[in-house]
């Protein structure tokens, strides 16, 4: 009897701390460097508007992301402020891991930015890193659409 009141103790206070865990705070990305040390940041102007406007109209680039697997970059074309669609310009290719990872995840991070219209959106499971580099890349690109 004392085994199982012990056992269930220690479940109940595992499954208390690993639901107070807050998986998607983007100061924690572990193993996600924001920009290559050695490149400082790029900044592209907009396609279709000129530079110094702020239309919110155009193919803004976003930065290159290095990942622990690879570089993400992405560009977003807005439409009067909205995402019409997300680009993939680079991503992880390394393997055929890298490739399956890359298929599946990142159709489904494209459609959740043009349903949500920002870059806060959800991580795919078991694309974690790709996840963060799509969403910093998406991040950079509609913060040059709103400069």
């Amino acid at each position: 009897m004392r085994r199982a009141v012990l056992a269930t103790t220690g479940i109940s206070a595992l499954i208390v701390t690993l639901l107070a865990l807050k998986p998607h705070q983007l100061p924690a990305l572990a193993g996600v460097a924001p920009h290559s040390p050695t490149a400082p940041p790029s900044r592209h102007a907009p396609t279709g508007t000129s530079a110094g406007a702020s239309t919110g109209t155009g193919t803004f680039t976003g930065d290159p992301i290095d990942t622990q697997y690879g570089t993400v970059q992405v560009a977003a074309t807005l439409t009067k402020g909205k995402i019409t669609s997300v680009k993939v310009l680079q991503a992880p290719d390394q393997n055929g891991r890298d490739q399956q990872i890359a298929a599946y995840a990142l159709p489904r991070l494209t459609q959740e930015a043009i349903g949500t219209q920002s870059a806060h959106i959800d991580a795919v499971s078991g694309a974690s890193y790709t996840s963060q580099g799509y969403i910093q890349s998406l991040q950079s690109a509609l913060d040059q659409a709103h400069a």
